[in-house]
């Protein structure tokens, strides 16, 4: 703690609670539960009572709480008790398969593994292979062991005092090489994150926010939740994103967050008019660029001109386009308040305006390094402190961010960074399979789509594309699963034997398009 007081985030939530607690936080907007809505006074009730069976559970200060659930109220109320017990919240998504659980689980050794209760018996199984020494259940009607456990339990509850600096999650994130890495964020990192996006995006009286993004990514968890809590105000929660119900909610919101893909399916839907838009105050998009052409269309259909913003897990937000001023497509606007953004060449050199290198950053937004891996730490960092994104951009006369491209192999599907490696790994597992190159191709709706091209062993006619895909569906989280896969005699290499993946794309740039 610094000079007595507590930097656990929770805390800071508190004080920006609204004076009146029975105000609603948040309704359930479908599912099984629908019309169902909980105030202020319930988040604190139930979240002190998911903590009090948390620590029944031996959670302590420190430990590790990995979740795979789907989305619910209850879900945002554990991960807000995770804060008050003073553990590490590490959610995963929820797509993920059994094989990518077991490692996240064996790295990340939580104390508790929070599942669906519909998977118990086998995350129970899982869990004990990993030395995972607690298990509990949390489903989409408030049911589960957890909720069952807690319900008897002190709505009352002493959040742990924790210094800015302590741990407050974990979020795995891909890595190039194909094995996920932990990005430490703590207390300090999301505190000074919510901050500044409430200021800068506005946020006031009366706003209410539609949410319709997952809850085990930086953008629906970190940035829409917490910013909403600094706001003392409500959400609309959707336990995904539909069209048809977001068009028919508009008119109770002013704020949403989403992805591009968002943009572009409300684009298509006839009942997405100027009208149905009138009141709301925002649109915001990240997770993955924003096309120029969607913006001006969104533009011209609606008379709103989306927020584009740029993040990562890494950073959570790091550029904003301006609430008031011009927001230029194509681009991701300026750097937050107190972080410092640089384009830099290959010695790490400051490069001048518009100049294109990499997109470097640092700030106290910045995490705090990869779990159990120094080493990956060390390989992005500067030595004086700048962050290597990974992407590479270029910063123009009035300040604007541009993002050219990326220098990790990364794609970016509907939103969900999906790394070539790890799809690769698994293509070149199965049998039949000589070796694969996974790209990103362009994509109307998901912004980019997964493809292979694969080189099978001669004479496996039975190796065919459908059967490829089955068979990595039932290993791989399904926005990882390449759209089409096509068979070459030979991957092209360059003289050191690398595939390049340059020459692959343009054979198949206009597939999806």
């Amino acid at each position: 703690m610094q000079n007595g007081k507590s930097g656990n985030l929770y805390h800071l939530i508190e004080s920006r609670f609204p004076a009146d607690m029975q105000a609603r936080f948040i309704t359930l907007m479908d599912g099984p539960r629908q019309g169902i809505w909980y105030n202020y006074a319930d988040l604190v009730s139930i979240s002190a009572r998911f903590a009090h069976a948390m620590a029944a559970l031996g959670v302590k200060r420190g430990d590790r709480v990995a979740v795979q659930v789907e989305k619910s109220a209850e879900n945002l109320f554990l991960y807000l008790a995770t804060l008050r017990l003073g553990a590490v919240y590490l959610p995963l998504n929820s797509a993920y398969q059994k094989g990518e659980i077991a490692y996240f689980l064996e790295d990340s050794g939580p104390a508790l593994f929070v599942c669906r209760p519909e998977d118990e018996a086998e995350m129970v199984a899982l869990a004990a292979r990993c030395g995972v020494p607690a298990v509990a259940t949390l489903g989409i009607a408030a049911d589960g062991s957890l909720p069952d456990m807690a319900i008897d339990l002190s709505p009352e509850f002493d959040t742990v005092p924790m210094d800015a600096d302590d741990l407050a999650a974990i979020l795995y994130t891909s890595g190039t090489t194909g094995r996920s890495k932990g990005a430490m964020t703590s207390h300090g990192n999301l505190a000074s994150n919510a901050l500044a996006l409430h200021r800068l995006w506005g946020f006031r009286a009366g706003d209410v926010l539609l949410h319709a993004l997952p809850i085990f990514h930086v953008h629906g968890l970190f940035v829409a939740t917490n910013t909403t809590l600094l706001n003392g105000g409500s959400m609309l929660f959707l336990s995904r994103f539909d069209p048809d119900r977001v068009v028919a909610l508009l008119g109770q919101a002013t704020v949403m967050m989403g992805v591009p893909t968002f943009y572009t399916r409300l684009l298509g839907h006839p009942g997405f008019t100027r009208d149905k838009v009138a009141h709301m105050r925002l649109f915001i998009s990240g997770s993955a660029p924003l096309l120029a052409d969607t913006h001006r269309e969104f533009s011209e259909r609606t008379g709103h001109a989306i927020l584009e913003r740029y993040g990562m897990t890494e950073g959570g937000m790091i550029t904003s386009n301006p609430l008031e001023g011009d927001r230029v497509p194509g681009t991701v606007g300026f750097p937050l308040p107190g972080v410092e953004l640089r384009i830099a060449g290959e010695k790490g050199e400051v490069l001048g305006t518009d100049h294109v290198g990499s997109i470097e950053f640092k700030g106290p937004n910045l995490f705090k390094g990869y779990w159990r891996k120094p080493e990956k730490t060390a390989e992005d960092m500067r030595p004086d402190g700048f962050f290597i994104t990974g992407d590479v951009g270029r910063i123009d006369a009035r300040g604007y961010l541009h993002i050219v491209g990326r220098a990790k192999d990364l794609i970016i599907s509907g939103g969900l960074n999906v790394y070539p490696k790890e799809v690769e790994m698994v293509l070149d597992g199965l049998d039949g399979v000589v070796e694969s190159a996974v790209i990103g191709l362009p994509h109307p709706d998901f912004g980019e789509a997964v493809a292979a091209i694969i080189q099978k062993r001669p004479g496996r006619d039975d190796v065919t594309e459908a059967a490829l895909i089955a068979q990595v569906r039932d290993l791989l989280a399904s926005f990882k699963v390449p759209k089409r896969i096509w068979f070459v005699d030979e991957l092209p290499r360059n003289q050191m034997g690398k595939v390049q993946k340059a020459l692959l794309r343009p054979q198949h740039q206009d597939t999806f398009r």
